[in-house]
Order: C-alpha cells, then sequence, then structure tokens
C-alpha cells in the first residue's frame, strides 16, 4: 500500500500547489491591472483573461483537493435515520455515482481537447496562447478528483458499517485539528469535546 500513499501525497501535492499558486497570481494579476487603469490610466489587455485562466485553474483543482477532505457540501440527514448498514450501501453508490460522473467530464474533457488542438482555438488577448493549455485543467482535475473518490468508496467498503457513521462531519474537522473525536472516559473531557462539536456545528449551519 506503499506506493498508494505516496500516489496520495503526489496527488495531493499538485491539487494544493495549483491552487494556491493559481489563486495568488490572478489576485496579483488583477491587483497590477487595477492600480495600472486607476494609477497610471493605463490598463492592461491581457490581464483580465489571465487572472480568469488562473481562478480557474485554482478553483478546479481546489475543488479535487476537496474530495480528499471529504469537505464537499452534503445533506447527510436521510444517512442520519438509516440503520447503519443501508446507510453504508447509499454512501457506497452515491460515491459510484460521482466517480462515473468525474470519470465520464474527464473522458469527454480529453476528447474535447482533441478538437481544440485540432481546430487550433488560440486567445486572442494572451499573444496567440494555445487554449487546449487552458481547457487541460477539466480532464487533469477531474481525473484526480476520481482518484479521490476511488480512495473514499475503498475505505468505506473496508470499514464496518457501525464505524462508518459513527463521527459527525464537525467531529471530523476537530480531528483534522489535531483534536480527538473519540470519547474517553474524563467526563469533563467529553462534555468540553460536546461543546466544541455544537459550537462547530452552529457556526456552519451543520453543513461542513
Amino acid at each position: 500500500m506503499a506506493i498508494f500513499n505516496i500516489i496520495s501525497k503526489i496527488i495531493g501535492w499538485i491539487n494544493q500547489s495549483i491552487a494556491v499558486i493559481g489563486i495568488t497570481a490572478g489576485v496579483s494579476v488583477a491587483f497590477v491591472n487595477v492600480v495600472a487603469r486607476y494609477v497610471f490610466d493605463a490598463s492592461l489587455t491581457w490581464a483580465s483573461e489571465l487572472s480568469v485562466f488562473l481562478f480557474l485553474w485554482s478553483v478546479f483543482f481546489a475543488a479535487a483537493y476537496c474530495f480528499k477532505k471529504d469537505a464537499h457540501i452534503a445533506v447527510t440527514i436521510v444517512l442520519d435515520v438509516m440503520p447503519t448498514k443501508v446507510a453504508k450501501i447509499m454512501l457506497l453508490i452515491s460515491h459510484a455515482v460521482t466517480l462515473a460522473f468525474l470519470i465520464t467530464v474527464s473522458y469527454y474533457g480529453y476528447k474535447y481537447l482533441l478538437l481544440v488542438i485540432d481546430l487550433d482555438e488560440r486567445s486572442i488577448d494572451l499573444a496567440g496562447l494555445p487554449m487546449w493549455i487552458v481547457y487541460l485543467v477539466i480532464p487533469i482535475s477531474f481525473a484526480l478528483a476520481a482518484y479521490r473518490v476511488l480512495e473514499r468508496l475503498f475505505i468505506i467498503a473496508t470499514t464496518s458499517h457501525e464505524k462508518i457513521l459513527k463521527e459527525s462531519e464537525a467531529e471530523h474537522v476537530l480531528a483534522e485539528m489535531g483534536i480527538g473525536a473519540h470519547r474517553n472516559k474524563d467526563n469533563e473531557n467529553v462534555q468540553e469535546l460536546n461543546k466544541m462539536v455544537k459550537e462547530v456545528e452552529k457556526k456552519t449551519g451543520g453543513m461542513l
């Protein structure tokens, strides 16, 4: 399983790096363009399109990274009232559907990429930049997201149905923060933890 851990870390690094670089560069370009326009009365014609492309890459790869953290908004009210065995089956089905969707978009994104290459579509404002470079974000980011969902499917399938829904999303967030979400024998710690969980759920509306 070591190879899968390495792949997971590499994919995580790619997603995080592109998301951070994209948003940072996009904000920087937009800021420079605003300063040039209102201070020096000279707008950069390519800045608007470039910032849009950078934000686009940032958002798509950040969304792919969210699948690793299971951070996408999910309505779990039905799962909460279902027997754990049924809830586990429902989770498997929903993740399988998500996986199929992501793979389909990635595949047809690749097919569209080939069409753009054949048509030799280029950006007007960015000195003739080939548009296939911009559209490359779709097949890559969706493929990485599909891998993350496949990881989640494996985890759900190999986890006992009694444990699969044992912790709320808020407790998972606390665990990510290094705060143990499991119950212990110390009543004071349990009460304090419960207060923290309720506070997180209150601030997020139960929709982390």
